[in-house]
């Protein structure tokens, strides 16, 4: 393997890592530059290397709304009426309504430290909220997409950048509603957030761009098209299919229901991401394995808006490929999204270990397996731990209790079942130590200034 000598070269040494081909011992992980330059296993730790229990990498969270995380837990009270996603985003709409690019920033640079602290190392930030206050334009049509940037930077986690296009309000190009002001383009204006968006992350390293209409609802099919050129070579990204009045509506305008109008329209394919894509058939869970496209699965949130349940299990069985988000961010757990989704199939199949590969097989090593290869390839990057990838690592501490004694993959079933982030110690993220005993190293100044955000905008 390749060498690592040099000035900027440090090395780590794990017990257990986590490598392409499974559970190492005795591993020395060799950075320079932010990347790994060599991989050595079942050697002798040397006096320089820095030594730690068991590394994973880390995984990405494919589906982000970083400003959401300012309002988590202000939308539990129950309406007069049936509560749905319908009601949560009305509350959303009037949350966002104050919002500066300064707001922005601070609550996705807590955000992303919360991400990074929970064992995400990139996020993939389906980034809608374009406007001034009053839905003007900003002098640079891309000044909140600089916010996020801006949070990425502070927080150090890896970015992938996916600016909306969003330009109605329902089926058939509907005309905008009270509240989406600050969203709204047209797809001459989104070419021009896309080339401001790339000039913002230009300077973050191994930053990544993608194309995101929004949704079927908030794109027509003309505009859809127009955009082809424009995600040429980048990831897509796409909500679909999250809600049943949504199908609804969809087969009201078209005749066909969302993902199935999808793949009989649009050159779908391994580039694509549809998010959430909970109400499928049997036939558009199939159709939608063999194009490739990544399932962007999102457990807490979708448990907390009562969207329902992905058919997993057999989206799997046609060899469907998945990864998983944050979401509204109501809670950022990269483990609990996982043990989620697994315990969604378990409560719905009344059985155990229902997304393991096989007998005698490992659930929790299956979900992070698919998770980390799912979501990097949805993010338009190379997954796992490797010569020459970042080195965006994740550390448990082995004395956690529910660690204690374990190996192999006892060790992922028991972090994704049994201890959850309470046993992350450090996070790297390209290289750079930026979670060391379980807490982001500018924790108490990104939660600063995301306080004085929220004075503002609670009052």
């Amino acid at each position: 393997m390749s060498s690592g000598s040099g000035k900027n070269a440090k090395s780590l040494f794990f017990d257990h890592l986590l490598l392409p081909e499974g559970w190492a011992r005795d591993a020395r992980v060799t950075i320079r530059d932010g990347r790994i330059t060599a991989l050595e296993t079942d050697g002798e730790a040397r006096p320089e290397d820095e030594r730690h229990g068991c590394g994973l990498p880390g995984m990405p969270n494919l589906h982000s709304h970083a400003f959401q995380r300012g309002m988590a837990g202000l939308a539990e009270r129950r309406g007069p009426s049936d509560d749905s996603f319908w009601t949560w985003r009305d509350i959303m709409y009037r949350f966002v309504d104050r919002m500066t690019p300064d707001d922005v920033r601070a609550i996705a640079a807590l955000a992303y430290a919360e991400m990074l602290e929970s064992g995400f190392t990139r996020v993939g930030e389906f980034h809608y909220l374009h406007h001034d206050r009053n839905g003007a334009h900003f002098a640079d049509l891309a000044e909140m997409s600089g916010a996020i940037a801006a949070a990425a930077a502070e927080s150090g986690i890896g970015l992938t950048l996916l600016p909306v296009l969003y330009s109605h309000s329902g089926f058939g190009a509907q005309p905008p509603r009270d509240g989406q002001a600050r969203f709204i383009l047209s797809v001459e204006d989104y070419a021009r957030l896309l080339e401001g968006a790339g000039r913002h992350v230009a300077s973050l390293p191994d930053a990544v761009v993608g194309v995101a209409p929004h949704s079927l609802r908030a794109v027509s099919p003309d505009q859809l098209r127009l955009l082809e050129p424009l995600a040429a070579g980048r990831p897509v990204h796409i909500h679909i299919a999250e809600q049943v009045k949504e199908v609804g509506d969809c087969l009201a305008w078209s005749g066909r229901r969302p993902v199935e109008w999808l793949l009989d329209h649009a050159d779908v394919d391994g580039r694509w991401c549809l998010v959430h894509a909970t109400h499928m058939t049997d036939a558009e869970t199939a159709a939608m394995a063999r194009s490739g496209a990544i399932a962007g699965l999102c457990p807490i949130t979708e448990a907390n808006l009562g969207d329902g349940l992905f058919p997993a299990e057999a989206f799997l069985a046609v060899g469907g490929r998945y990864g998983i988000g944050s979401d509204s961010n109501v809670l950022i757990d990269c483990a609990e999204e996982l043990r989620l989704l697994e315990y969604g199939q378990r409560l719905t199949r009344r059985g155990r270990n229902m997304l393991a590969r096989g007998a005698g097989q490992s659930t929790g090593a299956a979900l992070h397996a698919a998770a980390l290869a799912g979501g990097a390839a949805a993010l338009g990057v190379r997954s796992g731990l490797a010569v020459g990838l970042p080195a965006d690592i994740v550390s448990l501490d082995p004395d956690h209790p529910a660690l204690l004694h374990r190996q192999g993959d006892a060790i992922t079933d028991s972090f994704l079942f049994a201890a959850g982030r309470s046993a992350i110690d450090c996070v790297w993220r390209y290289g750079e130590k930026l979670v060391h005993q379980g807490r982001h190293r500018a924790r108490s100044r990104i939660l600063r200034d995301y306080h004085a955000a929220l004075e503002t905008l609670i009052a």
